[in-house]
């Protein structure tokens, strides 16, 4: 093989870390193989193992600013194989494109960190301020002993970052049309309203919960929550699932099961809504009602990072690489960006398209790999560089 054809360094590595089956929540090794690289260059190396999950926290520096690339090398499952076109864990490019799993979301941003990081401090020895990496293998899972486990342990050690990068493929059409500069919250609610079961036959000795709840659910519906914000569109509530009865048709159920969710605005200059506004106006609404119900409460914090240093610096480093104007965006469903929020104050995601991740014959097309890896390092030199 010429050297013209020799992969690059970051689709070399890219290629080394898919051919290991890192399915959630297992890191098979990716974590070691990106050490391997960053040691030598004077990263100081902590193992977060939290239950069953492998993390990886690594700094070069004390001092600020401290710019964190954070990640997950785990992936969700392939499908059925034979739907595959070539092997998932056998990375494979053809007719320009990279397919493997994990391809978009997100080690090829994971090979792009470590190469942009290399290529930066090779080029600037003494830069200022200080690099990291936050590396799990817990987000495609539950999520609860990966990223937010190890903020937890940060946060009580007082160590704080001022700017995070989340690899997540966020563009949508062209590779850098878009960055996620936050996230809506995400609020669920199982409201189980309670009734009295009986024969259908005799309206007045039973009390039917799904009658009781209807007018509830009615001014749910009609509610405006907010009127959304200049990042954020309004709070949106919707019922997901909704179970009762016993299966017969001559029997009036003694409860019903409610499940919904609000995907909503995050609070910015007091436009938007919050965990406790809303919980607190739903059980008025069911209050006013006087229904007799339980009601059980899960929540996915929102961020959100307005335009500054972090914003612009990307924005910049995306039009240099690619020639594209990044939109701003809050759209999609979560990340570790949620939890990373809680230690800093600028947090974006930026990465390739999302067009085929968690599906099948998942790809990136090889051309967009080294714009990628100059991102990164070009964002590494406005903010450690320019505003160092």
């Amino acid at each position: 093989m010429s050297t013209a054809t020799l992969p690059s360094k970051t689709l070399s590595l890219a290629m080394d870390l898919l051919r290991r089956q890192s399915n959630t929540p297992d890191d098979a090794g990716c974590q070691e193989q990106m050490i391997a690289r960053l040691a030598p260059l004077g990263f100081k190396i902590e193992h977060m193992r939290f239950g069953q999950v492998d993390n990886l926290y690594a700094r070069r520096g004390t001092t600020g600013p401290l710019l964190v690339f954070a990640g997950h090398t785990d992936v969700v499952p392939t499908g059925p194989l034979d739907k595959w076109h070539t092997p998932p864990f056998e990375p494979t490019i053809k007719d320009g494109m990279l397919y493997a799993r994990g391809a978009a979301d997100m080690k090829t941003s994971l090979a792009a960190f470590i190469t942009s990081i290399e290529e930066f401090i090779a080029e600037n020895p003494d830069h200022a301020g200080s690099i990291g990496l936050l590396i799990t293998s817990d987000e495609e899972g539950v999520a609860v002993d990966g990223t937010v486990k190890v903020v937890q342990a940060l946060k009580a050690r007082g160590e704080l970052f001022d700017y995070c990068i989340v690899g997540e493929p966020t563009s949508n059409k062209v590779v850098g049309d878009m960055i996620k500069n936050g996230r809506r919250g995400s609020l669920s609610g199982k409201l189980t309203v309670k009734g009295v079961q009986g024969h259908i036959a005799y309206p007045h000795l039973v009390k039917n919960p799904i009658h009781l709840v209807a007018p509830a659910i009615k001014d749910m519906v009609e509610t405006v929550w907010d009127e959304g914000n200049e990042y954020f569109p309004p709070t949106s509530w919707q019922i997901s699932n909704m179970n009762g009865g016993t299966g017969a048709t001559n029997v009036v159920p003694g409860e019903v099961e409610i499940l919904f969710n609000f995907r909503y605005c995050a609070l910015v200059n007091n436009a938007g809504s919050t965990e406790a506004g809303l919980t607190e106006r739903v059980h008025a609404i069911l209050d006013r009602h006087k229904l007799d119900y339980d009601l059980e409460w899960e929540h996915s914090p929102s961020y959100i990072t307005p335009r500054g240093n972090l914003v612009d610096a990307i924005s910049s480093a995306i039009g240099q690489a690619y020639g594209v104007s990044p939109e701003l965006s809050t759209t999609g469903g979560t990340s570790d960006g949620r939890f990373i929020a809680d230690i800093c104050p600028q947090v974006i995601e930026f990465g390739p398209l999302n067009a085929t991740i968690h599906k099948l014959n998942e790809c990136v097309a090889v051309a967009d790999i080294e714009p990628l890896k100059e991102t990164y390092k070009l964002t590494l030199e406005k903010l450690l560089i320019s505003h160092g």
